[in-house]
C-alpha cells in the first residue's frame, strides 16, 4: 500500500517568513507604544492639579497667552509683588493695553506702570524668542513663567533652551474643568493632552537636535527685533 507525501510538513517552511516579515514589523510597532505610554505617563506626571504660590519672587514675570485665567492669575502675581514686570506675550496683533485694562478692571494701575505687551509671538517657540529679547533689554535674570499646566512643561522646554543663563520658575495656571473632572472622564480634555504632549516631544527632539547643531528648522527667522508695546512710555 503507497503512502500519499505529506503536504503539511512543507507550511511551515513556507509561513515562516511571513511569519519574520510580521514579527519584524510588529515587534518595533509594540515597542514605539510602549515607549510613547510611558512617555505620556512621565509627560502627565509634570502637570500640576492644584495652584501653587511660587517659592520666591524674581525679577520679571511672563504669561503666555491662549488659556483661560492666565492673564489675570500673572495680574495678580504681579500685584502681589512677585516679580518687576510683567509680559504679556502672544497678545493679538488688534489689542491694546486698554483693552486688557477693560477685561481687568482692578488692574488699570499695573497695565499703565509694569506691564509690557509681545504682539509678535504667534507659537511657544517665538513666545520664548520674545521672552529672550524682554529679558535681556530689562536685564533680568530670573522668571516667572505663568501658562496653563497641560502647556508647562513644552514652555519650560522652549524657554530654557531659549534662555540657559535665566532662572525659570513655573506657575501652572489649572482650569476650572481640570478641577471638576478626571482628566480621562472627558474626551476633549484626553484629546488636548495627546496633542500636546505630541508638540512636547516634537519641541524636545528639535531642541536636542539644535544642540548638537542638527536642528533642521534652525533656518527659521525670528521675529524682528522691537522693543515691546508698553501701556506708557517708562
Amino acid at each position: 500500500m503507497s503512502s500519499q507525501p505529506d503536504d503539511t510538513s512543507t507550511m511551515p517552511r513556507a509561513a515562516r517568513p511571513r511569519g519574520w516579515l510580521r514579527a519584524m514589523i510588529v515587534a518595533p510597532l509594540a515597542l514605539i507604544f510602549v515607549a510613547a505610554a510611558f512617555g505620556f505617563v512621565g509627560f502627565l506626571s509634570q502637570l500640576r492639579g492644584v495652584e501653587i504660590s511660587p517659592p520666591r519672587n524674581a525679577d520679571g514675570i511672563v504669561v503666555l497667552t491662549g488659556g483661560s485665567s492666565r492673564v489675570s492669575d500673572a495680574m495678580e502675581l504681579l500685584a502681589a509683588g512677585y516679580g518687576k514686570r510683567l509680559l504679556i506675550s502672544g497678545v493679538h496683533p488688534t489689542n491694546d493695553a486698554n483693552d486688557i485694562s477693560r477685561s481687568l478692571p482692578d488692574s488699570q494701575q499695573l497695565m499703565h506702570c509694569c506691564v509690557d505687551l509681545d504682539r509678535s509671538a504667534v507659537n511657544t517657540r517665538s513666545n520664548a524668542a520674545e521672552t529672550r529679547r524682554w529679558v535681556r533689554e530689562r536685564g533680568f535674570k530670573s522668571l516667572i513663567v505663568v501658562t496653563s499646566n497641560y502647556h508647562m512643561p513644552r514652555a519650560i522646554v522652549e524657554l530654557s533652551h531659549a534662555m540657559p543663563d535665566v532662572t525659570l520658575i513655573p506657575f501652572s495656571v489649572v482650569g476650572d474643568k481640570w478641577r471638576d473632572e478626571p482628566w480621562w472622564t472627558s474626551g476633549g480634555t484626553l484629546r488636548l493632552l495627546l496633542s500636546e504632549y505630541v508638540k512636547y516631544v516634537a519641541a524636545e527632539v528639535r531642541v536636542r537636535l539644535d544642540v548638537v547643531g542638527l536642528d533642521p528648522t534652525s533656518e527659521v527667522v525670528e521675529p524682528r527685533p522691537r522693543q515691546p508695546a508698553t501701556a506708557q512710555a517708562n
